[in-house]
């Protein structure tokens, strides 16, 4: 009957439509995921036999623009959606659209909350890094520097944090973590104000890191970056305030997005972690 044939998998000569939203196109890493999104399906095509239909929509960071691509999916009678949110608040209202049209989905990236999460079980499921594990990384790379973060030997770490967006689950645990692991190898942060809200964007880490090697000079001895977008804006700040990564100050981003990996092999890097983009992807396909 038409239940069985559903809950079976696409055979050779379907076709499935697949709906996915990204927060915005406008980001390094999402636009490494976004296209291995699209490489993997069509491989999966060829070796399959099975057509995948994507109609991939740029949010453009506004959750009105992409709920209303949303509702166009669930219209269109997409067979599947991939959802990078804008605002996870949102998540509870489109599964509650999503469960009257059937129509499941993979959430990626940006993490909804785990009681809505429980609204529509089996057919909603996210994939995604731990954001904890990412933060404690960074902090013990700083933590392993040879004078600890601590450049100007006055017993503390003196930091400043270029955060995502507030209301992120990743930005928060990565902006937490990093700190709890100086904390935790008996170092002493001392954060210099509270923490930039650079958004995920390059310009507004470079913005607020000029700010803030105007402000507090020499006294800034640790940049933490919650992805390495901000930290390469804060790279162009740091070099034009003349100061050398690695020599009186350390920055730290998360991604490993391939301009990082230049700027870490440049020496302009203490370091990041990697936020496996090809294997997220992957996994969201399969």
């Amino acid at each position: 009957g038409e239940e069985a044939a559903e809950s079976t998998a696409p055979q050779e000569g379907d076709t499935v439509s697949v709906g996915v939203a990204i927060y915005r196109f406008d980001d390094n890493f999402m636009t490494l995921y976004r296209e291995e999104l699209e490489n993997y399906f069509s491989q999966l095509s060829e070796e399959t036999g099975v057509t995948y239909e994507l109609d991939i929509q740029d949010g453009k960071q506004d959750q009105a623009t992409q709920t209303e691509q949303i509702n166009n999916f669930i219209t269109q009678g997409k067979d599947v959606m991939i959802l990078n949110l804008v605002d996870v608040t949102a998540a509870n209202a489109i599964i509650n659209l999503a469960q009257e049209a059937d129509i499941p989905i993979v959430f990626i990236n940006r993490e909804p909350e785990t009681d809505d999460m429980k609204i529509w079980p089996g057919k909603t499921t996210y994939v995604g890094a731990d954001a904890t594990q990412s933060g404690t990384f960074q902090g013990e790379m700083i933590a392993e520097t040879s004078n600890q973060g601590d450049i100007n030997g006055d017993g503390q770490i003196n930091y400043i944090m270029l955060q995502g967006d507030p209301q992120n689950v990743d930005a928060q645990q990565r902006t937490e973590f990093s700190i709890k692991a100086l904390e935790d190898a008996g170092l002493t942060p001392n954060a210099l104000s509270e923490p930039y809200q650079a958004n995920w964007d390059s310009a507004r880490g470079q913005e607020f890191t000029a700010n803030a090697l105007a402000q507090f000079g020499e006294d800034l001895e640790v940049v933490f970056s919650n992805n390495d977008g901000m930290a390469m804006g804060a790279i162009q700040s740091i070099n034009s305030a003349g100061r050398t990564v690695g020599e009186d100050i350390y920055l730290v981003g998360v991604d490993a997005i391939p301009e990082a990996i230049q700027a870490l092999n440049d020496g302009n890097l203490t370091g990041t972690v990697l936020n496996d983009h090809f294997n997220q992807a992957q996994t969201v396909v399969e």
